[in-house]
């Protein structure tokens, strides 16, 4: 397998398909790379070089009991991204993966970044506060912990049935292999790496990083997302982010990536291409 070493030790796996400019990819909660592989076959056969991570905690990587946590997760892609001495690479990131690639904007800059595309992020912030009412209370995330510590396994195939990709909407049919791909991503995740994500995608606030952008991005998101509900996340990053291009999927879900994902590819390439 192909990893690198992290400075704290910590190997991280990563997939590295086909030639030409780079793309890096970062997953979403509890997945792992391989929720890429459409948008990665697709665009390595359009002459990209396409690249995709297991986050630390998350599929092949170290399961790490420090460091789950947004400020490590952006470390450990810059590392990625210098060991593999990319330049000129476009980054794309989904739901907290759009949110690894926020913190390394904030934390790293884009000397080495051409683009981004952020698909349903969960920036700037999911958390509901004052400053941000359209976001989702505590306790939505404490109901998450709760259901991870309780049947993990279970929690996962009931998160894929349902409101991952909107198959608790009248009219929609999840297919079992969507479903049983989801949780075998998700069960080969660490336990401890996926508990602690859930505070990192959810409390973190991206607001800052989003405001050094200062090259070409694209926002893509489902407005029946229900993970991460876009008046709280990509209306607020469009307006947040200079430079910016907001595409919506109507009745599009948060799992947009599987559901939509020849909309997705055919905006990715032509993205691309601009």
């Amino acid at each position: 397998m192909s990893t690198i070493t992290t400075q704290d030790g910590a190997h991280i796996f990563y997939k590295d398909w086909g030639t030409g400019p780079a793309i890096v990819f970062s997953h979403g909660w509890p997945l792992s790379a391989d929720s890429w592989e459409s948008q990665m076959l697709f665009l390595a056969g359009h002459g990209y070089r396409c690249i995709a991570h297991d986050r630390r905690g998350h599929g092949r990587s170290t399961q790490t009991w420090q460091g789950n946590d947004m400020d490590t997760y952006a470390d450990d892609l810059a590392q990625l991204i210098e060991s593999l001495d990319l330049k000129d690479v476009v980054l794309v990131g989904f739901s907290a993966g759009g949110g690894e690639v926020a913190r390394y904007i904030g934390r790293h800059g884009t000397a080495r970044v051409a683009r981004v595309a952020l698909i349903a992020a969960v920036v700037p912030l999911m958390l509901k506060t004052a400053a941000n009412p359209d976001g989702l209370p505590l306790e939505k995330f404490d109901e998450i912990r709760a259901a991870s510590l309780a049947d993990r396994s279970q929690f996962y195939r009931d998160l894929a049935s349902g409101p991952f990709f909107n198959g608790n909407r009248p009219g929609v049919k999840v297919s079992q292999g969507m479903i049983d791909t989801f949780w075998h991503q998700g069960i080969m995740a660490g336990h401890k790496g996926t508990l602690d994500c859930i505070k990192a995608f959810s409390e973190t606030d991206f607001t800052e990083d989003l405001k050094k952008f200062d090259i070409p991005t694209l926002i893509i998101h489902g407005d029946d997302d229900q993970i991460a509900p876009i008046a709280a996340s990509a209306l607020r990053a469009a307006k947040l982010v200079a430079n910016s291009t907001l595409t919506i999927y109507p009745g599009a879900p948060h799992g947009l990536a599987d559901t939509h994902k020849d909309q997705l590819n055919a905006d990715l390439l032509e993205f691309l291409k601009g």
